[in-house]
Order: structure tokens, then C-alpha cells, then sequence
């Protein structure tokens, strides 16, 4: 392994001085030339070398320590890379894009172009001579609007035309179409009107229900007018959230961002005819430059969702954010509509907004000052706070932890419960047995004090004798090496698990450690805490924090035996399959392993293969022969 590593990196030496200094796209990959992360760079010689030099965050040196090996692709401009890079991730979907990539859809609502109209909510935007209008940012604020305008415009809601009348017509939303003849006048004046209030003239609709509930009022239509002032109050319901008005009445997308211990949240304010209406937040971690990050976070954005606003809003970059008090800075950054003027090249700010014009034909500003420069202002705000709140929850969950580990410990009698070691044993028909310990610290998994037992002593599947074999050689060695003892030990099972575990603690180890034991229903799910001895139930109310942490060791726990479990047997029937081959005794099994890795490798290899081992080709053929008559 450590000469495959020492291998992979004298690779990536000799590959880092070939690197050209133009625009590209990178591909790290892993130990088994699986592509982990794909990245941008204006220069790919200066961004893959940073990778490999010099000091990075946690998440980002997790990154780094599995790169194994990299590729990477030259493209004409730096416009060419940011959309390669957008091609690449959806194709490969690496682990460590994996938020950026992001595949979901937006929520539209649709018009339909048939000869009676409807309305409906989709996520594929296609060409079918139908109305686009979104993205929303998510499905409920679109049903919620959508169920607002069938009220208002009767038009169908069946798929297929009935052979008769339903229930809306009756209710006044819908024109009946299966049954009488309605004219394309009624269609074509509610199609502008739902255009118009999709595209931020709810102002237009709301005077005009209001003049037909007064007009209805005035002719003594009341329950008219009642229907009319409900409108009336669902519109400004659904429409409560405009914060911002802009005069020149626009469709625009506002972009913010924040970066905090390493991850990100992009923020995207939705303007539609100079009003906010709406807004969508992504957080995910990032690994690479925060602004690149960014920008193809927005590239991906659009390739998404291709109903696009007149104007899209940009912060500026880290770098050209002091520019801002500069006198010859106070115009507003704006994408070059003609795609052949060098001045876009002048910055990186000029760049990202001529890349994004020419690939999407939409106008892209970075404004820096009066109202236009507010509203990138209060996204990025948005960020912000958002991210601040993400690791708020997280510091909330901490601290509910700790308290829970303190209440725990009145519960049970103790001064405190800090330190809980946890106890599971794992076999299958007595095959394999194991046992794991977790370690919870004021609350919260410590798992670098986790530790595996393979059992020694017990025959068969005898659950006592294993607990006691366990608890012995965990707390001799506590003694031994003068090691911080729990302030709880936590068993999975009852009374028998427990009086087990406290005879060798009290009478062999000479110990007085409190034990208590967790014991499952019928659905394996915890249900109850028994303590003391003789053991009795702690009446631990079933949704109170103490009673979730406990669940959460004895899943952790669980979970870390079975797995540890899994992996002995899967090594024992390695082993038995080779140890069935005559010529191949426990040295030879190891060499074997640690040289091809598996028995599939093995088994695939060819007889010359193993010659660099000192295996002759009569046994190398016997080896081979004997493995593949295993069934798959």
C-alpha cells in the first residue's frame, strides 16, 4: 500500500510539470481511477499545483488525501471551461461535487397551448408553444399559486374533456368546455390576465376584483362579493413576501453567497417586474476557490432552468469588493454585449459577466451602488444569516446534548454522566463472534475511542458469557494503562446482560462502575432502561431528550458491530477458500491477499502473474482452476 502511494505521488510530480498555463478543466481522481472532484481554472499550471502545495481547511485536505492521480483539459477560454466543467460534474457526478452538481429541477407554472387551456405545475420546460413562468423556488410555493388562479380564471382542469359537466363548473372555476361552445375571446383575455399576474401585475388584478366586489356588493351579490374579497385576500397571501420594489418593473435573478468553515450558501432572489416575490437558499460544502465555486454553482443554475430573467445580479469578487470605494469604480460592472470586445477580458469580474452573457444572451451586472447594488446586498445578507443560523442548529443540537447527558445522570442517581462507554456482541448462529464498544462524550460519538473485539473465549452464541469476556478484557487493560474510566457503561439487553457485566466489573476487576442496559420491543426498537442490582426499570419518558440520546448509542453501537461483524465473515470466507487449495498455507494466504488485494483479482489473474511471488506455474495453475470453480 505505502509503495502504491509512494508511486501515485512521483505520478502526480511528473504530471504537475507538464501542466500549461491556459484555461482548462481538471479531473482528480481516487486510489481506483474513480473521478472524486472536477474543477475550473484560468490557469490550470497555478490552481491543480495549489492542490499540492502549501496548507488547506479539513474538508478540503479529505480532498486532497485521496487524489491518487488527475487529468485535465485545455479549452479556448475561460467562458469554455465554466460550461465544461457544468458538462463534466453531470456526467461523472464526483463525491466531493456532489452539492454543486445538483440535478433537481425547478418548478414552473405552465399554460398549455391546447385549444382550451389549463393550467398545471411541471418541471420540464420545453418548446411546445406553451407559457413558462418561474423557476419557484420549490413545489409548494407554485401549487399555492397555482391553486390561487384556477379560483380567479376559470379555465379546465381535466386532462381529458368529460362527457359532462363537473364539480367546478358548478363552483364557477371552470367554463365547461365538454359541454358548451366557449369563445376564444374568454380564453385569450384570461391567458393575458394570468400573464400578467405571473409576470408581477398582481397590483392590475387585485384593483380589478376589487371594483367587482364593490360593483357586486352594490347590486346586494353578497356571497359574489365574498367570493371576490377572498381572492382578494389569498392574493396578497401568497404575494406577502415582496420586500423590494424596483422601478423599471424587470424580471431579474439576484445571486449572494456566503462561506463559512467551509461550506457555502448561495442565496437567489427572484424579481419579476421590479417586485420580490421569492427566494431559494442552497448550502453545500465546497472545496475548491469560493468564487469559482460559486460561479459554477450559477452556470449549473441555468443549464437547469432555462426560462431565464431579462437581467441576472452578481456580487463582485473577493478581490474587486475594495474597488468599490473608488471613484472610477462607481459604475456599475455590466456584461459586453458584443461578444468581441477585448475590454471584457480586463478583470475577472469583466470575464465571469462576458462568459455568462455570451453562453445565456442575458445581461449580467455587478452593481455597486444605489438600490440595484441594495438588493445584491441583502442576498448576500441572506446568505449569511442563513449559513449563521445552519451552524447555529448545530451548536443548539450540541448543547441539547450535553444537557441531555446531565439530566441522564439525575435520572440514574449520579453526580454526572460525561464519558458512556457502550456494549453490543454480533454473531450469527455462533459464527463470527464480536463484540464493539462506542464511546459518547457529553453527548456527542468520540469515535477515535471506539474500539472491536473479536471474541476468544465463548462457543456458540451464549450472549452472558460473550458480555463478560468483553467487560473483562476492556476494563483489565483500563487498569493496566491507568485509562480514563466511564462515568456509565451501557449494555444492550436486560437483566441477564447487565448482572453479567457488573460480577466481573465488581468481583474480578474490583470496579464499582454504574452499568445500565437498554432493552428492545418486538420491532427491535429501544424501549426501555433498566439500572442497579438487582436490575429495575428507569420509568425514562419515551420522548424526552435522555431517553433520544440513549437511542442514538444503542443504534451507533449496533450498527458499529454489525458492520465489524460483516467484515470477519466476509475475511473468513476469503480465508477458507483459500485454505482449501493444497500448497497454500497461512503465509502464502497472506502474500496472496496483500498482492492481488482480493479473491476476485486472484482469481482473474493469469499464471504469470504469479511469478513475482515465487509461485511456481503448476500451483499458479491449481490456484486459479480451484478458485474459479467457486460459484460466484
Amino acid at each position: 500500500m505505502e509503495q502504491q502511494h509512494l508511486a501515485a505521488k512521483e505520478l502526480i510530480r511528473n504530471k504537475l510539470a507538464l501542466l500549461p498555463d491556459g484555461p482548462g478543466c481538471y479531473l482528480m481522481k481516487n486510489g481506483d481511477g474513480v473521478i472524486i472532484y472536477v474543477g475550473k481554472a484560468k490557469v490550470l499550471k497555478n490552481r491543480v499545483r495549489s492542490y499540492f502545495n502549501g496548507s488547506h481547511n479539513g474538508k478540503t485536505q479529505r480532498l486532497v488525501s485521496e487524489i491518487r492521480d488527475f487529468e485535465f483539459i485545455v479549452t479556448g477560454s475561460n467562458m469554455e471551461a465554466l460550461i465544461l466543467e457544468c458538462n463534466l460534474i453531470k456526467q461523472y457526478h464526483p463525491r466531493y461535487n456532489v452539492l454543486l452538481k445538483d440535478d433537481k429541477t425547478f418548478p414552473y407554472i405552465k399554460i398549455t397551448s391546447e385549444k382550451h387551456p389549463r393550467l398545471e405545475v411541471t418541471r420540464r420546460v420545453v418548446k411546445d408553444k406553451a407559457k413558462y413562468f418561474g423557476p419557484y423556488p420549490n413545489a409548494y410555493a407554485a401549487q399555492q399559486t397555482l391553486k390561487l388562479l384556477e379560483r380567479i380564471y376559470p379555465l379546465r382542469k381535466c386532462k381529458t374533456l368529460p362527457d359532462k359537466v363537473c364539480l367546478y363548473y358548478h363552483l364557477g372555476q371552470c367554463l365547461a368546455p365538454c359541454e358548451y361552445e366557449v369563445e376564444q375571446q374568454s380564453y385569450d383575455t384570461m391567458v393575458q390576465e394570468i400573464t400578467r399576474f405571473l409576470g408581477g401585475g398582481q397590483d392590475v388584478v387585485k384593483a380589478e376584483l376589487q371594483r367587482k366586489m364593490e360593483a357586486a356588493a352594490g347590486d346586494l351579490e353578497f356571497e359574489r362579493a365574498k367570493e371576490f374579497r377572498d381572492q382578494i385576500v389569498a392574493i396578497e397571501a401568497v404575494m406577502e413576501k415582496q420586500k423590494i420594489t424596483l422601478s423599471d418593473a424587470l424580471d431579474r435573478d439576484v445571486f449572494g453567497y456566503a462561506v463559512e468553515k467551509g461550506w457555502m450558501c448561495v442565496q437567489i432572489l427572484y424579481m419579476r417586474n421590479g417586485k420580490m416575490i421569492e427566494r431559494h437558499a442552497t448550502t453545500f460544502p465546497y472545496y475548491g476557490e469560493e468564487y469559482d465555486d460559486f460561479m459554477t454553482f450559477v452556470t449549473q443554475y441555468y443549464s437547469d432552468n432555462p426560462a431565464l430573467p431579462k437581467q441576472i445580479f452578481l456580487p463582485l469578487p473577493p478581490e474587486l469588493e475594495t474597488e468599490q470605494a473608488q471613484p472610477e469604480a462607481s459604475k456599475d460592472r455590466e456584461a459586453i454585449l458584443e461578444e468581441s470586445d477585448e475590454a471584457a477580458a480586463g478583470s475577472r469580474a469583466d470575464d465571469v459577466m462576458a462568459s455568462l452573457h455570451s453562453w445565456l444572451k442575458v445581461k449580467v451586472l455587478m452593481p455597486q451602488r444605489g438600490r440595484k447594488s441594495e438588493v445584491v446586498s441583502m442576498a448576500m445578507e441572506n446568505a449569511r444569516v442563513m449559513l449563521e443560523d445552519k451552524f447555529r442548529l448545530i451548536a443548539r443540537d450540541e448543547e441539547r446534548s450535553v444537557k441531555a447527558s446531565e439530566s441522564l445522570a439525575e435520572w440514574l442517581g449520579l453526580t454526572e454522566v460525561r464519558r458512556i462507554e457502550a456494549f453490543d456482541n454480533s454473531n450469527i448462529q455462533g459464527t463470527n463472534p464480536v463484540s464493539a464498544m462506542v464511546v459518547f462524550t457529553d453527548g456527542k460519538p468520540d469515535k477515535k475511542e471506539y474500539r472491536k473485539y473479536k471474541v476468544k473465549t465463548v462457543q456458540g452464541p451464549d450472549d452472558y458469557e460473550t458480555m463478560r469476556e468483553v467487560i473483562r478484557r476492556r476494563y483489565e487493560r483500563v487498569l493496566k494503562e491507568q485509562l480514563t474510566p466511564p462515568d456509565l457503561i451501557v449494555v444492550d439487553g436486560g437483566r441477564g446482560q447487565i448482572s453479567a457485566a457488573l460480577d466481573i466489573l465488581e468481583n474480578e476487576l474490583g470496579l464499582s462502575i454504574p452499568v445500565c442496559g437498554l432493552v428492545k420491543d418486538a420491532k427491535h426498537k429501544t424501549a426501555q432502561l433498566m439500572t442497579g442490582d438487582p436490575p429495575e426499570v428507569v420509568p425514562l419518558p419515551r420522548d424526552s431528550q435522555e431517553f433520544y440520546l440513549l437511542q442514538r448509542i444503542q443504534d451507533e453501537v449496533h450498527r458499529y458491530a454489525i458492520s465489524f461483524h460483516r467484515e470477519q465473515r466476509a475475511k473468513s470466507m476469503v480465508e477458507s477458500k483459500l485454505d482449501s487449495i493444497p500448497g497454500i498455507g497461512e503465509k502464502r494466504r497472506k502474500l496472496l491477499l496483500k498482492h492481488f488485494g482480493s479473491i476476485r483479482k486472484i482469481k482473474e489473474a493469469s499464471v504469470e502473474d504469479f511469478r513475482p511471488l515465487s509461485i511456481g506455474d503448476k500451483l499458479a495453475g491449481q490456484i486459479i482452476a480451484a478458485l474459479r470453480e467457486e460459484p460466484s
